[in-house]
């Protein structure tokens, strides 16, 4: 019998980063650029007009970044591959000096035991591809199948987990809907539109994958709890209603075959009636999902807020991390448990979970970052209790490896187990990083001291 308070030894321990976040060079050596290459250095976009083209410079420095992976212990690493390093059109002729990076960087990983996790999709569209309408152009599930079957065919005898969208619901809420995510439009009849087509694009590769590949493919979305603010009939339906926004919008599809009806609810008139054969293709079977987790929601109904008439109530009496998400680790919990009852048993990874918290500079060099810490801690015994309880999970990845760009907030919020010195460059381990490393040797041993 295997001990309940363990995480057994084929337990996936690693961290995720993104292509755009971390790498810079977003042009060198051929690539073309990405629509967040082009909304970045859009002046307004983003906190102090930062942008990607030097990040953490992972593009030249990632032999450091792997060695960096091993000393945390870790025995997997989530990243993403920049489509327009690989296809600067986002079609056609590709380029050898893109793919090599990715053919390096993995073999790297490899050399020290480490397991890769490629997500074909972090938000880095082509800009290309974008001039041509983007996700909203019914032709982009084609484009983006023709791109992963690139990856698939370079890769696939060395990258055993693979991931084709990130979040998709980030991509279409902030970028197609309220215009603060690249590309920046802002058209309810739009969003609709570019969640189809990401999901149909998301079918399309796992079809291409079947054909192709020889391994494990799987989607990765973002997940919140969703609770009414009092026991109102209003509240109620406002949680039913963000709740279908945010969480069912993207896994009923793909695994029960139809939208949420609060969708219909939610953008009125602005909701089409989508083709049925779209529908049975896009519910492609999965090999595992992947769950984003970083906070929970308190609804209340709110007629002011488009288009959902939900908005979130702050938890004053909670902590908050430096972007102001109440720190909730039962809902990662709750969230697991709820996904593993709804869609049946399929492999389930944590595939993010982190803070950004303030990293006071320390005189020796040391980054102590308590707050950090002791979220890790509560959100690492959170994924055991649902172990416990039955949710077959097999890893989790830490956000992030690094302190990075992070996207409209720029370089303002630090999210990484090891602190950046953008200046320099360097990377130091912080003390949430040794803490995880820790957990890591022990199997999660460590969680079980009372004075953690």
């Amino acid at each position: 019998m295997s001990d309940p308070s363990l995480f057994p030894n084929d337990f996936l321990w690693g961290a995720a980063t993104s292509a755009y976040q971390i790498e810079g060079s977003p042009l060198a050596d051929g690539a073309g650029p990405s629509i967040w290459h082009e909304f970045a250095h859009t002046p307004g976009r983003t906190h102090d007009g930062d942008t990607g083209d030097v990040a953490c410079d992972h593009y030249r420095r990632y032999r450091e970044d792997v060695a960096l992976m091993g000393e945390l212990g870790l025995n997997a690493y989530r990243f993403s591959v920049a489509w327009s390093r690989v296809l600067p059109e986002g079609q056609g002729q590709v380029n050898p000096s893109g793919l090599d990076f990715y053919q390096r960087l993995v073999d790297a990983l490899l050399e020290r035991g480490i397991q890769p996790m490629a997500t074909l999709y972090h938000w880095d569209l082509p800009a290309a591809l974008d001039r041509r309408g983007g996700w909203l152009n019914p032709d982009s599930a084609a484009w983006f199948a023709d791109y992963a079957q690139v990856l698939f065919r370079a890769l696939d005898d060395r990258v055993k987990l693979w991931v084709t969208l990130n979040e998709p619901w980030v991509v279409v809420d902030g970028g197609y809907l309220h215009g603060v995510l690249a590309p920046g439009q802002r058209n309810v009849f739009a969003a609709p539109y570019a969640s189809h087509n990401l999901l149909r694009a998301h079918a399309a590769a796992v079809r291409t994958y079947r054909a192709e590949g020889r391994h494990q493919i799987g989607l990765v979305v973002n997940l919140e709890p969703k609770y009414p603010a009092t026991e109102t009939s209003a509240d109620f339906a406002a949680a039913q209603r963000a709740d279908a926004y945010w969480n069912r919008q993207y896994l009923d599809p793909v695994f029960l075959g139809a939208y949420p009806l609060e969708l219909a609810e939610i953008f009125g008139a602005a909701w089409p009636k989508f083709p049925d054969a779209d529908l049975e293709m896009i519910r492609q079977p999965l090999d595992f999902l992947g769950i984003n987790y970083y906070s929970r929601q308190v609804v209340q109904h709110d007629p002011g807020d488009w288009p959902l008439q939900a908005s979130r109530v702050r938890q004053s009496q909670q902590t908050h991390t430096g972007l102001d998400w109440e720190v909730y680790p039962q809902g990662l919990t709750e969230i697991l448990e709820w996904v593993a009852q709804r869609y049946g048993p399929l492999p389930l990874y944590v595939t993010e979970n982190g803070a950004a918290f303030y990293d006071p500079p320390q005189a020796d060099g040391a980054v102590d970052d308590p707050l950090r810490q002791r979220y890790l801690r509560d959100h690492l015994r959170a994924v055991l209790e649902a172990r416990r309880k039955g949710v077959d999970l097999r890893g989790y990845f830490a956000w992030s490896l690094l302190d990075n760009f992070e996207w409209a907030y720029g370089y303002s919020q630090r999210f990484g187990l090891a602190h950046v010195d953008y200046a320099t460059q360097q990377r130091t381990i912080k003390a949430s990083g040794q803490f995880y490393a820790e957990v890591i040797r022990s199997q999660g041993a460590t969680l079980n001291f009372p004075s953690l």
